[in-house]
């Protein structure tokens, strides 16, 4: 069983959103603003959180910064059209992913899907130990810890599953639609931008000097690859 947060000021898109995920596996928590969000993450074990950013007392893009002080739960954004700045702001400080209204109910299940399995498989006890290393960057795979040069760096699921895909294959260009379609285990239909976005926020974390990247490198036109530079 799955605990989802279904965050949103429009009782009819929480109402909508209940019918969409009306799964067996799924239990449903409603918040009608960001604080009651906070309030019910605080009492309750919360696998998945699906947010609206526009909300009254505490707007999603705020709440989403309290959320990720204390956790890593998988956060899906609630968007509408007009809000892209918010879409790359809301990716750039620990959104998952975004679902833009009005939502395809197909695609609202799958995106769920798709963030749920990876969260879980982070925390699975049947992951086979192993550590992935390069240069100063080690990521233990059981423990699900990410160091550089020795100091702990904190990753949302979604940038620690894109570091170890690279780091399994050093040196190997992918693609943004291949990184989506082996991170994220969907199709990518127009969302090679959100890879971008964490890509950039992963090499925020992993780079002393993100203008100049040591590890984490774009080739133009291809894609991005992990390879170990010259030290400054």
């Amino acid at each position: 069983m799955y605990n989802i947060l279904l965050c949103d000021d429009e009782r009819d898109i929480v109402s909508a959103l209940r019918i969409y995920l009306n799964d067996s596996n799924y239990r449903l928590f409603e918040a009608f603003s960001g604080k009651e969000a906070l309030s019910l993450l605080a009492s309750e074990e919360i696998h998945l959180v699906l947010m609206d950013i526009m909300m009254p007392e505490l707007d999603g893009i705020s709440a989403m910064l309290k959320i990720r002080e204390t956790s890593n739960v998988p956060i899906i954004l609630l968007t509408a059209k007009s809000e892209d700045s918010d879409k790359i702001l809301g990716l750039h400080v620990g959104a998952d992913d975004y679902i833009t209204k009005p939502f395809n109910p197909v695609e609202v299940a799958a995106r769920v899907r798709s963030q749920l399995r990876r969260y879980m498989q982070l925390g699975s006890a049947e992951v086979k130990p192993s550590t992935l290393s390069l240069g100063g960057i080690t990521l233990e795979d059981k423990s699900k810890e990410v160091t550089l040069d020795g100091d702990a760096i904190s990753l949302t699921p979604t940038e620690y599953d894109i570091l170890k895909l690279l780091l399994e294959h050093p040196g190997q260009v992918f693609s943004p639609k291949e990184i989506y379609r082996r991170v994220w285990q969907d199709t990518p239909l127009g969302n090679e931008g959100t890879v971008a976005v964490h890509i950039r926020h992963l090499r925020e974390k992993l780079e002393y000097n993100p203008a100049e990247p040591r590890y984490l490198k774009v080739v133009w036109g291809q894609g991005y690859k992990l390879e170990k530079g010259a030290r400054e």
